[in-house]
């Protein structure tokens, strides 16, 4: 007997993510600012923290000199203009 009796099982079809595919990291080149990143999200029980969004930033800067996903406004990111991040992730 089925759950749902009548109901045929409709095949699942994926969705590809809203901004696309992007490649992994697999040489580790933003390893560091990831880690920084996950260590301060931990640090702060997950709130939304101004230091956590500057090390956001500094890794998806990282990712985007990489070519490891698309150049993109850091407003469509999520993130505010107003904060530099240095080019070497200091």
């Amino acid at each position: 007997m089925s759950a749902n009796p009548g109901n045929a099982l409709k095949a699942l079809s994926p969705t590809p993510p809203e901004r696309g595919s992007f490649p992994l990291d697999h040489d580790g080149e933003c390893t560091k600012q990831m880690q920084e990143y996950l260590r301060c999200i931990k640090l702060v029980k997950g709130e939304n923290a101004p230091n956590c969004r500057l090390l956001a930033k500094e890794y998806l800067n990282c990712r985007m000199n990489h070519q490891l996903m698309d150049r993109d406004e850091w407003k469509n990111l999520g993130l505010p203009d107003d904060a530099k991040v240095q080019p070497n992730g200091k």
